[in-house]
């Protein structure tokens, strides 16, 4: 269903538009959040239930979710001291591209359930800050929604389905929309069961059961935005699915197009009709990066889809360094899983990764105050690398590397 989008953007009470440094505007920090977690909880505050533990849970016994943070954490960073750092550099390049951090927001489905029209205000916020945005397939805003909105380019995700025919026009469109590069999710041939979805009864448009009726009531403020917003349900699938307008309808067909035959053979296709920058997302395996890089990709990322896929893999950042030291420099190494902090994105790049995909971490901004949040989070994070970086004695991103760990 399609709403009028408002005139004026929406932004939490007390927020105010500041010109920044591109010329477009960008909401007034929040500052009252001081790190990923405070937005988290006000995240949880704001956000119904089942669309927040959408973007929280990850699949079966959350094995792999928490090791994703574990694993993270117990790698330690080498203070340095007396090393002149007055003059610090978080600039970097992906594919070719100068970035003013080593981030990147990863693609994260129903981002438009998270704050209205969220995928639109969360490119916003990454343009603002000088990095790329990545928008799913599985996005409540569509690619030209959030093509003419910004008005800048920006990554595109996509799935390989059943219906080939789709994934043509899928690509086409993100062509047409000016995106500088395809993201390609190739871990997503059969869908782990999240057991919170299934609790919550998730569904887009929300379904109208009473848990859910009293859910969206106790949170007014996101019912009030929704109300204003240009969709309700995916917007990449508008006019492509009989009966779209069906909760149902929807659900089966996204269900059944999911595809186990998927090979490399189908990345061949996709880097045949896909003209630009092709990024492969879901490699855990050594062997499965230089397949990657075989087939013509320009990078990778390291990840296990956050913990939402097979449980009981390893983490990402334990197959990390593996996996970079395989390809070497035939294809830039991105990674994903677990980012909550400017320490995390350090301890990525000294084990190979070129830039983090950060998922969770801007979600929990995005549902926190929208665009403002957004940018709050990539805030923190930049502050925080920043600041690791001095007290590791490191001037810019070329320095990090294996010296920074101990």
């Amino acid at each position: 269903m399609e709403r009028v989008v408002p005139t004026a953007l929406d932004v939490p009470t007390g927020t105010m538009t500041l010109p920044d440094k591109i010329g477009a505007t960008a909401p007034r920090l929040m500052t009252d959040m001081t790190c990923i977690e405070d937005l988290r909880q006000a995240a949880r505050r704001r956000v119904p239930r089942v669309f927040f533990d959408y973007a929280e849970a990850g699949s079966y016994a959350e094995q792999t979710l928490r090791a994703n943070r574990a694993d993270l954490e117990r790698i330690t960073l080498k203070q340095r001291v007396l090393v002149d750092v007055e003059q610090r550099d978080t600039a970097t390049t992906i594919l070719g591209e100068k970035v003013a951090l080593p981030i990147a927001l990863a693609p994260i489905g129903l981002g438009g359930m998270q704050w209205a029209d969220g995928e639109i205000l969360a490119c916003r916020a990454a343009k603002a800050a000088g990095i790329p945005y990545t928008m799913s397939t599985m996005s409540i805003c569509s690619i030209e929604d959030v093509a003419k909105a910004v008005g800048k380019p920006f990554w595109f995700q996509l799935y390989v389905m059943k219906d080939r025919g789709f994934v043509r026009a899928l690509a086409e469109r993100a062509h047409a929309a000016r995106c500088s590069a395809l993201v390609l999710t190739v871990d997503l041939q059969v869908l782990g069961q999240r057991h919170a979805d299934i609790r919550n009864g998730l569904s887009v448009p929300p379904a109208l059961k009473l848990r859910t009726i009293l859910d969206i009531a106790s949170r007014p403020g996101w019912a009030a935005r929704m109300l204003t917003a240009k969709r309700w349900t995916f917007g990449n699938l508008a006019g492509h699915v009989k009966g779209e307008a069906g909760v149902k309808a929807v659900a089966d067909w996204v269900a059944h197009q999911f595809d186990a035959t998927l090979s490399w053979s189908d990345v061949d296709w996709i880097r045949g009709i896909w003209p630009g920058k092709l990024i492969i997302k879901g490699i855990l395996n050594v062997d499965d990066a230089r397949s990657a890089s075989k087939a013509g990709a320009d990078a990778i990322v390291v990840s296990n889809h956050g913990g939402r896929q097979l449980d009981g893999a390893p983490s990402t950042i334990s197959m990390l360094p593996r996996v970079a030291e395989a390809v070497g420099s035939e294809v830039e190494v991105l990674f994903d899983g677990g980012v909550r902090s400017g320490q995390d994105v350090m301890r990525a790049l000294a084990l190979g990764a070129r830039a983090c995909l950060v998922g969770r971490a801007y979600v929990y901004g995005l549902g926190a105050g929208g665009e403002a949040g957004v940018a709050t989070a990539i805030d923190i994070l930049r502050k925080e690398l920043s600041v690791t970086m001095a007290l590791t004695g490191t001037r810019n991103v070329a320095e990090i590397d294996g010296r920074v760990l101990n």
